[in-house]
C-alpha cells in the first residue's frame, strides 16, 4: 500500500497551507484504552498538533482525541502526549532535519491501516505570508482552467 492509504480518519488541511512539506513518513501511534474507539469514530483533531523528538523517541503533542462516550472511568486525557512508533534511523533523520531553523514536524493525516491507527507526519518548513497568497492564487487559477476545459 502506498503512503497515506487506508481509511482516512482526520486530515490537517491547515498544515499544507502554513507549511511547505519537504518529506512524509508513516508512523504508528501508541494509544491507551478507549482512544482507538474514539479515533475510529473520527473524534480526533490534528489542527494544533506537532511532533517533538525527546531521548531518541518521537512524541505527538497537542492532538485532541475526544473521550469515548461509553468509556466511563476508563477514558483518557484528551490532550495527552502520545508516543510515535518509528525506526531508529527515521527518528535520527527527523531529529537532524528538525534542528534546522524554520523546520518542524507536523501530523498531516490519521488513518486506519490493517486495523492499526497510523499518522502521516511531515517534515515541514514554514511559509511566509506572500508564499501563502501565491499558493492560493495558483490553486484558484488551476480551478478556473479546469472549469473552462470541462465546458469544452
Amino acid at each position: 500500500m502506498p503512503k497515506g492509504e487506508g481509511k482516512l480518519i482526520a486530515q490537517n488541511k491547515k498544515a499544507r497551507h502554513d507549511y511547505s512539506i519537504l518529506e512524509t513518513i508513516e508512523a504508528g501511534v501508541v494509544l491507551q484504552g478507549t482512544e482507538i474507539k474514539s479515533v475510529r469514530d473520527s473524534r480526533i483533531n490534528l489542527k494544533d498538533g506537532f511532533v517533538r523528538i525527546r531521548n531518541g523517541e518521537a512524541y505527538l503533542y497537542n492532538v485532541h482525541i475526544s473521550p469515548y462516550d461509553q468509556g466511563n472511568i476508563f477514558n483518557h486525557d484528551p490532550l495527552r502526549t502520545r508516543k510515535l512508533l518509528l525506526h531508529k534511523k527515521q527518528i535520527q533523520k527527523l531529529a537532524n532535519e528538525a534542528k534546522n531553523p524554520g523546520t518542524t514536524i507536523v501530523p498531516l493525516k490519521v488513518y486506519i491501516k490493517d486495523g492499526f491507527a497510523k499518522v502521516l507526519i511531515g517534515l515541514a518548513k514554514g511559509k511566509r505570508e506572500y508564499d501563502k497568497r501565491e499558493t492560493l492564487k495558483r490553486k484558484d487559477q488551476e480551478r478556473q482552467i479546469s472549469r473552462v476545459l470541462k465546458n469544452f
